[in-house]
């Protein structure tokens, strides 16, 4: 019960920091009429929200997970991080079908299905992103394309 309410705690006070800096992002005067600040502070909101709900209503008795999950959460992390630093130098289909592969693997330990997951997630939100919301992601390395 306690580590609930340490845990809502630490939410809490990261989600008022996440407002408090959400409130200093600078808006241009050609922003739309919400502005660039609502979407974070609506984040944080909810976040704060949460955060008093397990405070307020913690678990009798919870259950933690095994080490083995601790352990594919560090894997993820690292992999997620990986990634944002590959994105740019690599392009986004490469770093993001080798990304959704190794996260697919650790939903279902099937090798063949979690390389055709990351592919195609790859592909299609490539496709997606840049031809359909026009974002203008570069697909592989500059370089490899004249």
């Amino acid at each position: 019960m306690a580590s609930d309410r340490i845990f809502g705690l630490v939410v809490l006070f990261v989600a008022l920091g996440y407002i408090a800096s959400a409130t200093q992002i600078q808006t241009s005067f050609l922003a739309d009429p919400v502005g660039p600040k609502a979407f974070p502070i609506l984040i944080g909101a909810v976040a704060a929200l949460c955060a008093l709900v397990m405070i307020v209503k913690p678990d009798p008795d919870p259950d933690w997970p095994s080490l083995a999950t601790f352990g594919a959460l560090a894997i993820t992390i690292i992999v997620l991080v990986a990634y944002a630093y590959a994105l740019k130098p690599l392009g986004f289909i490469i770093p993001t079908a080798i990304t959704a592969g190794i996260l697919s693997y650790q939903i279902s330990n099937r090798p063949l299905p979690s390389v055709y997951s990351g592919v195609g997630l790859s592909v299609g939100l490539f496709l997606l992103f840049d031809k359909v919301l026009d974002l203008g992601l570069f697909a592989f390395p500059k370089g490899w394309i004249g």
